[in-house]
């Protein structure tokens, strides 16, 4: 599986590298690793990794790991900003085209599979209206998630089908107000933006198991609970994106007395390897990603071999 058509007006343009996989997978290698070789630059597509400070508990390169080449869209957002995928994507691309006007190659790496997608594919994301929003969300404060629920399916039953959590069930009833249209009109097709080839690292899921509850348990014994402590003076609470992410949630715990750091620590794994899950589960059902195994010491020149047949 190589790229897809090129869109008009992108002809003669090379295809922008992503490098995809569940968390743990060795995708920052990776991309570093085709860099060097590619004479590429790599851009973040991790989410959490858009957040300066959150370092230990995101596993972020050091400077030392990305062994000189330059890196986009990291520690771009303060503790208290949400994230928005769809800055990211005016971002990513605009970061591609930087790149590339350069005469150089750029890589795309990271396991947020929305973001990679908004990156490399055709997709709309309607707006926000800050007001809007607050008023559904007393309205789920005041009549519950079920009844937002049956709102949401009179005029989007595909989205009420389909959506398990408070927070994206006010999105999609948010959208269908804004816009008078059903939330699930805005799903992505499968169709690149421009020349796009996408690498999958292929795990073994026990190892993967046992690697990433090791990493976390190196996290806490470099300084997590530290890091959580530095953040949640600069604002970490008040963030809606980054007080979620795997490990913060947990440690932030800890600071106020309810868990120990061994709970902490188990709860985190237990988290991640979920979120693992969901991302071999997103990425799977994506058949343009050519996947390669994790582990092979063959890795490296099979996936240059797959990008120039590309």
């Amino acid at each position: 599986m190589g790229a897809a058509a090129a869109p008009a007006g992108t002809a003669g343009v090379p295809p922008v590298i992503a490098v995809v996989g569940p968390t743990g997978s060795g995708k920052s290698d990776l991309a570093v690793a085709l860099a060097e070789r590619l004479d590429g630059e790599v851009i973040n597509a991790d989410s959490m990794q858009f957040y300066r400070g959150m370092d230990i508990g995101t596993a972020k390169m050091t400077l030392e790991e990305r062994r000189g080449v330059p890196h986009h869209l990291l520690d771009i957002l303060d503790v208290r900003e949400e994230a928005s995928v769809s800055d990211f994507q005016a971002q990513a691309r605009a970061a591609v085209a930087e790149i590339h006007a350069r005469g150089r190659r750029a890589i795309l790496a990271g396991g947020s599979g929305l973001y990679v997608r908004a990156a490399l594919d055709v997709i709309e994301f309607p707006g926000t209206d800050p007001r809007l929003r607050q008023r559904l969300e007393r309205e789920l404060e005041a009549g519950g998630i079920q009844a937002l629920r049956e709102r949401l399916r009179s005029v989007d039953p595909v989205s009420a089908e389909r959506l398990g959590d408070a927070r994206r069930i006010v999105r999609a009833l948010e959208v269908n107000e804004l816009t008078g249209r059903p939330f699930s009109s805005f799903m992505p097709e499968r169709r690149y933006f421009q020349p796009a080839v996408q690498v999958g690292l292929a795990v073994d899921r026990e190892a993967l198991k046992e690697r990433l509850a090791v990493r976390v348990h190196r996290m806490a014994a470099a300084g997590l609970l530290e890091e959580v402590r530095v953040l949640d003076a600069r604002g970490l609470r008040a963030g809606r994106t980054a007080s979620r992410a795997l490990g913060y949630a947990q440690f932030l715990k800890v600071l106020d007395g309810q868990w120990g750091v061994a709970e902490a620590v188990a709860d985190t794994i237990a988290a991640t390897r979920k979120f693992a899950r969901r991302q071999l589960t997103w990425f799977r059902a994506d058949p343009r990603i050519g996947w390669f195994g994790w582990q092979d010491p063959q890795l490296v020149p099979k996936v240059l071999e797959h990008i120039a047949n590309a």
